[in-house]
């Protein structure tokens, strides 16, 4: 992307939140570089430098503002085009170094190398690095240093985990290695930067809060609504929390908290709790003491799953004829099989009677865990459990057979089906491939497969053949009477048809209340 560095001042002075996240400015006065809205003093137009991504700061040796935070900035969002395959490629080369850009200290497996992920993309070495740096500005190895190095601050900044394990969360293997790293790029220690290192414990039963930012606006009362409806007793709650839960300051109505199976995010179960701050761009993310070592994956599976890279402006121009509030989210998944069997239990089905069904799966095969909640208890049950589960089994609790023989194929095919699907996994520019591999399993047919793929992989241009709320929202809106006509009326909606679908759904439903009449 090239930068017309006269607009980006304007932005800046501005303190523009379109651009949040889309582009980072260097002050070449201070050496530091800061996101659009930095509330800083306003740097002259001569001593401002633009780029692209924190990655080409770095390598230009600019170091990170301490006010703005450019390590919780909303990523730049959806970015896949089928019309530039070489620009794909990079972008599929940065995702797959995202995913390993931060392992726990628990994994074996390492960052795979360029020519490891040249093979998997069906290129030559030296072609992916050419066209990673003509994309990037920067070297796949910087690219992943930035990343550790930007992880290790907000760890350093939000919590009080020990400096050696930040060091291990943030994908080092050495200590050493680390702090050399953090002084090379950063001119301080982590130490300096956290202010005092004889404060660096944290106890063992302490959950982990760090803080993450998203472009508004943001239609959270919408999201809420969304996941409140869907969500399974005992595994996902939304709104009030006891006020003997947290201290009494707490906006505990704008809360979405959850557990979480062994193996989704981290080895071990646990929760996981989003807090939308009032008045501000930002949400707190707390979880488990025991993920502390998966923070890197934590923290990008819950932007997806609470879709914070989004650009609202961008999207609700080009869904400016359908019905809806502004800065309307697609609300994702942090468990994609969990999803995926929730998918199938909804059809032909309403969504309170999908969510009964769920409750009953999770109450007879579910797993018991300990959360600070006490209607927060128990886990979703692994692939592999209901795999094994005599389909009669599943039948007995209300589920017509051909339904619970779809679940029961679902979680048999699910350790092929669901690798490189789930909340960490990068959005596909057409995951037509997991869509095919769906419709192959019994009982589950195009919708279900489109909206799993809607949400579990996060994609954008969903569209859900034969829905039938949608086509009756188009009917009423645009007077289309056929699939087909509404297919054709939705072009004009890419790339963001699941945004689309959204709207059309809650077109039909009563007004979603504001924040200040949730529960």
């Amino acid at each position: 992307m090239t930068l017309d560095a006269d607009a980006a001042y304007q932005a800046v002075t501005a303190r523009d939140a379109r651009f949040d996240g889309l582009w980072f400015v260097g002050v070449t006065s201070t050496r530091i570089y800061c996101r659009p809205i930095c509330r800083v003093r306003t740097p002259k137009r001569e001593n401002c430098r633009f780029f692209d991504t924190p990655a080409q700061a770095e390598a230009a040796a600019f170091r990170p503002c301490l006010k703005c935070r450019p390590e919780i900035a909303p990523g730049p969002g959806v970015r896949w085009t089928v019309m530039d395959a070489s620009r794909t490629l990079a972008l599929q080369a940065a995702a797959e170094l995202d995913r390993h850009a931060a392992q726990d200290d628990t994994r074996d497996d390492e960052t795979p190398s360029v020519a490891l992920i040249a093979e998997r993309l069906g290129v030559s070495d030296r072609h992916l690095r050419r066209i990673f740096a003509a994309e990037h500005g920067v070297t796949p190895l910087q690219y992943v240093q930035t990343r550790r190095l930007l992880l290790a601050k907000q760890l350093l900044t939000d919590t009080r985990l020990p400096i050696a394990q930040v060091a291990l969360t943030s994908g080092f293997r050495s200590l050493r290695r680390f702090n050399a790293a953090f002084a090379h790029n950063y001119r301080m220690s982590p130490s300096r930067l956290r202010g005092d290192a004889a404060e660096d414990v944290a106890s063992a039963d302490e959950a982990v809060t760090v803080s993450l930012a998203y472009r508004a606006p943001y239609d959270v009362a919408a999201l809420l609504r969304f996941i409140g409806q869907r969500a399974i007793p005992g595994v996902e709650a939304v709104g009030a929390v006891p006020q003997n839960m947290h201290p009494v300051d707490t906006p505990d109505r704008f809360t979405v908290r959850r557990t979480l199976r062994a193996g989704t995010l981290a080895h071990e179960a646990g929760w996981i709790e989003a807090r939308f701050v009032p008045g501000t761009e930002r949400m707190k993310l707390r979880f488990a003491p025991q993920w502390a070592g998966a923070s890197g994956r934590i923290v990008a599976a819950a932007r997806r799953w609470l879709d914070l890279d989004a650009s609202p402006q961008v999207i609700d121009t080009a869904l400016a004829d359908l019905p809806g509030a502004p800065g309307l989210r697609l609300p994702g998944s942090l468990d994609a099989f969990e999803l995926a069997v929730r998918a199938v239990l909804g059809q032909q089905v309403t969504v309170a009677a999908a969510r009964t069904l769920a409750r009953r799966v999770v109450e007879r095969f579910g797993t018991p865990i300990e959360t600070p909640w006490p209607d927060i208890s128990c886990a979703f049950p692994a692939p592999a459990l209901l795999a094994a589960t005599p389909v009669e089994q599943v039948a007995e609790l209300g589920i017509i057979r051909t339904r619970a023989n779809a679940i029961v194929a679902l979680a048999q095919a699910w350790p092929t089906l669901g690798s490189g699907c789930g909340a960490q996994a990068a959005p596909q520019a057409s995951p037509d491939e997991f869509i095919a591999r769906l419709c192959t399993l019994p009982g589950i047919g195009p919708w279900t497969a489109h909206y799993i793929a809607m949400r579990a992989l996060g994609w954008p241009d969903a569209f859900p053949p034969h829905d039938v709320a949608v086509l009756k929202a188009m009917k009423q809106l645009f007077d289309t009477g056929t699939q087909r006509a509404a297919e054709q009326r939705a072009e004009a909606w890419r790339p963001w048809r699941s945004y689309a679908v959204l709207r059309l759904w809650n077109s039909l439903a009563p007004p979603a209340p504001t924040l200040e009449t949730l529960p």
